[in-house]
């Protein structure tokens, strides 16, 4: 068994929102994964809680599959089951609490994790409730998902109600993105490799994009995501924390604190976008109907029931980050449904060679860019130009050193759940965000959004399956740059 195979304490894992989308096709066949893999120790009890009036055969039901999606046998699958729970609880209602108090009460050394896969609107009655059932021991810990709050105001209310009954140190909120293999090796690249932090700075890159692409609508989440818009569900929190670890200063260890100490810094460095600058470096945009991997597909408006709406399914923006690293060098930002492909990646494009040796019949010189693939197929690329193989004089080529993850170790990538709910249990909080990064985060978004409601302008349409409104082409074009396509 490898170290990051390493035995976990026995644990009670209760999921609020049990039945709920995340749960089912991320958070159980994510533990299901850590099973197979001998991770999970006997005794230790997964307990899905929701409103739902299901019993425990009814809830393992439920689940099988997902479970056999994800791979698992049915010998597997009947194993792990046995460990699954479920109790029937409405978070804002007296009716239940007692009885799973006591439930979970029948394993006091355990570590208890509070997994809150519900609407942020109900983090402050379930975590009141769990702390007047006395359910928060020293070995308590509880999950918050995205998105904390609306706004900074609305993110306060909720940190400080959760921390009413958990401490800090108790408290968990994830961003999945973190727990990705590339984000990790985004890490293992900058602070491993002699290669690339003598390089990364203002004097050698010239500018960074990332880029978060769906090719699915709003489809069931269109209540929730008319009130949030890509903004609030994406940007604020996953691609702030992919910025974050790009351009964070080398932190002392890998210890929780010094790495998010770091983050906080860049977040506390980023220029201000509002009224006085939001025209000129956003784009927010709306998808109108379209075609989508060969089939045609509905505008938002009409997966809203032909409602009216200004949230934007489309954002893309220029950040600047103030401080002597980074001085000078552009962060593009975009991040859309209904776009031509499922991607996420950070392109770091070095500057051009100050000079060429080689005359017009070599072909252009391209730029250097490292790639690195969140989804779909995880890995990272390295473009360079060489000399292409062959008589008839120097021709230029450029090419990727390509790695793909899945290709170079033989072996599947977890998921990041399976990475971050066990961190949880192990109480290590280094790829989860403490509570000034979201107040950070949301200082930064306030006055964009505020901008946006000052200045009255709907989102810009776009067709589906394209990348967004002309406009968002235009914010990069304007800077002598292009957005990267396919991994180049």
């Amino acid at each position: 068994m490898t170290a990051s195979q390493a035995q976990v304490e026995a644990f009670d894992l209760v999921i609020f929102g049990g039945t709920g989308d995340l749960a089912i096709r991320k958070l159980l066949p994510a533990l299901f994964h850590r099973f197979v893999d001998g991770q999970i120790p006997a005794g230790s009890r997964i307990i899905g809680v929701a409103r739902e009036s299901l019993d425990d055969d009814g809830y393992r039901s439920s689940l099988r599959t997902a479970l056999h999606e994800a791979g698992g046998t049915k010998a597997k699958v009947d194993a792990f089951l046995k460990q699954v729970g479920y109790r029937p609880l409405d978070a804002r209602k007296d009716e239940g609490w007692d009885a799973f108090a006591a439930l979970i009460g029948e394993q006091s050394e355990h570590v208890r994790v509070f997994y809150l896969s519900t609407s942020p609107e109900l983090f402050v009655d379930i975590c009141a409730r769990l702390g007047h059932h006395g359910l928060n021991h020293g070995k308590s810990r509880v999950v918050l998902e995205k998105p904390i709050g609306r706004d900074l105001a609305s993110a306060n209310q909720i940190n400080d109600a959760v921390g009413r009954v958990f401490a800090e140190s108790q408290t968990f909120r994830i961003d999945h993105y973190l727990g990705k293999e590339t984000v990790q090796n985004l890490l293992a690249l900058r602070f491993g490799n002699a290669l690339f932090e003598p390089l990364w700075n203002a004097e050698h890159i010239d500018h960074v994009q990332i880029t978060v692409a769906e090719t699915l609508g709003v489809g069931h989440r269109g209540a929730y995501y008319d009130r949030a818009g890509a903004l609030r569900d994406m940007l604020q929190n996953h691609m702030l924390q992919l910025l974050c670890m790009v351009a964070m200063e080398p932190p002392s260890s890998l210890a929780p604190d010094a790495v998010r100490d770091e983050k906080l810094k860049v977040l506390r460095s980023l220029k201000a976008i509002d009224e006085t600058n939001a025209a000129q470096v956003t784009v927010r945009g709306q998808y109108r109907a379209g075609a989508s991997e060969g089939q045609s597909v509905p505008g938002y408006l009409d997966e809203l029931a032909g409602g009216k709406s200004n949230t934007e399914t489309f954002v893309a923006l220029k950040a600047e980050i103030q401080n002597w690293r980074w001085a000078g060098v552009p962060f593009y930002l975009r991040t859309g449904k209904r776009l031509p492909s499922r991607v996420s990646e950070i392109v770091v494009v070095f500057k051009p060679v100050p000079h060429s040796i080689f005359g017009a019949s070599a072909g252009p010189l391209a730029q250097n860019r490292l790639v690195l693939r969140l989804q779909p197929d995880e890995g990272v690329k390295l473009w360079l130009t060489i000399k292409h193989p062959g008589p008839g004089g120097l021709r230029l080529r450029h090419v990727p050193l390509d790695m793909s993850f899945a290709e170079a170790f033989g072996v599947q990538q977890p998921d990041a759940y399976e990475r971050l709910l066990l961190d949880v249990v192990r109480g290590n909080p280094t790829l989860f965000m403490r509570r000034d990064e979201v107040e950070a985060a949301w200082r930064w978004a306030d006055p964009i959004l505020a901008a946006w409601s000052a200045s009255g302008e709907a989102p810009r349409p776009y067709t589906a399956g394209s990348w967004g409104p002309s406009a968002a082409v235009a914010l990069i074009e304007r800077d002598g740059r292009t957005w990267s396509e396919d991994g180049e």
